[in-house]
């Protein structure tokens, strides 16, 4: 019987070992910036995507979205929170191994990073309070016009006026508009949504387009960017981002917009 159990052990410890050098193969070639582990950024002021809880950890879609990536990988999450304007950087310079912070894919990012397959579509929304004559992008003209700062909504407010202003967040920008400050925000709707949804005085008006939002990673580093796009794609096709998207957002945003 001793022989037995010795056995037996001997052979679940070379399964368990197999199981582990199967899965440090499969991670071969990644550039990390701690080994074993899925070092991400995200902003941590972007309600529903990442919010700052109050032991300074943050919560949200995105973070979720991050941690799901980084188990399909094989690897322990561990979230950063950093300025917005800063984490494609931050990604460049090797400081974060990917950005999961609802960045959306754009020429002039793509020049500095690398984008994975879309995990949500969106869009910009111009927001204004309830007494404002705006309905239109065309309305902006001259008018005093905040976005957040290192964010695709300020080529959009460039288009219609040079008095622009900058928040570090679209949520603080919005709450700067709910109590009657600038004329306009321009952010993602959803965000604007949620705003609403929380007793912001503020309301929607013309949507501006339609944006794809990709995880953000080094240039060289292929090989984290194709094994991240085939975890994408699995989450995609067992539901996970559904279910995540459900949560948080009330709605499924991982597919293509009819």
């Amino acid at each position: 019987m001793k022989h037995f159990w010795k056995g037996a052990f001997l052979l679940l410890l070379i399964v368990v070992l197999a199981a582990c050098g199967s899965k440090e193969a499969s991670n071969k070639g990644m550039k990390l910036v701690d080994d074993g582990k899925f070092t991400y950024a995200s902003s941590g002021e972007f309600n529903p995507f990442s919010v700052t809880n109050k032991d300074g950890t943050m919560s949200g879609f995105d973070i979720e979205v991050g941690e799901a990536v980084a188990k399909e990988l094989g690897l322990e999450p561990v979230q950063h929170k950093f300025k917005f304007g800063g984490i494609v950087e931050g990604v460049k310079s090797g400081r974060f191994d990917a950005a999961v912070a609802s960045h959306t894919i754009t020429e002039e990012r793509l020049e500095a990073v690398n984008f994975s397959i879309p995990y949500y579509f969106s869009g910009p929304q111009i927001y204004v309070r309830p007494d404002s004559s705006v309905e239109t992008f065309d309305d902006l003209k001259r008018l005093e016009v905040a976005v957040a700062k290192g964010t695709t909504y300020t080529t959009e407010a460039e288009k219609a006026t040079n008095n622009i202003k900058f928040y570090d967040s679209d949520v603080v920008a919005l709450e700067a508009l709910s109590k009657g400050k600038h004329d306009a925000v321009i952010t993602d709707f959803i965000t604007g949504k949620e705003a609403i949804g929380a007793g912001m005085n503020i309301v929607g008006k013309e949507l501006l387009g339609r944006s794809e939002q990709a995880i953000a990673v080094a240039k060289e580093n292929t090989e984290l960017l194709e094994k991240i796009n085939k975890a994408l794609e699995n989450l995609h096709e067992n539901g996970t981002l559904t279910e995540i998207s459900k949560k948080y957002i009330g709605e499924d945003i991982t597919v293509v917009p009819e």
